[in-house]
């Protein structure tokens, strides 16, 4: 074996011990766990509300939209750490490409706001 395939054996090993720790919890659960099932333990259960109806119910879109203009604001201002941590040594450049980026996010915010995505009926 090479050296740089000894660099490896510490990766081989914590996969296996991962793989091996879920098969093996799997295993011992089915095993061990307790077989007794009953009418009331076999019922839906969430959040301390009996479950009512019929689960496929559709959503409606907005809550969707809401949603994904969440996760999409919320990464935009995660590149906002990296350039204020860096702010000083980005110099004027780096604050034009900010302005740049910080006028395409508020003319989306101001484009989902004309559209009244974000309006609840």
């Amino acid at each position: 074996m090479q050296s740089d395939q000894y660099n490896y054996i510490p990766i081989l090993m914590q996969a296996i011990l991962a793989i091996g720790f879920v098969v093996g919890t799997i295993i011992i659960s089915g095993k061990l766990g307790p077989k007794r099932t009953s009418e009331v333990k076999d019922k839906n259960f969430e959040c301390g509300i009996e479950s009512v109806g019929n689960a496929r119910v559709p959503f409606s879109v907005k809550y969707f939209l809401v949603a994904i203009l969440f996760v999409l604001f919320d990464v935009e201002v995660i590149f906002l750490y990296p350039w204020a941590v860096n702010f000083k040594e980005l110099g004027i450049e780096g604050m034009l490409k900010m302005i740049v980026f910080m006028s395409l996010l508020l003319v989306g915010f101001f484009y989902i706001i004309k559209k009244k995505a974000l309006e609840w009926e």
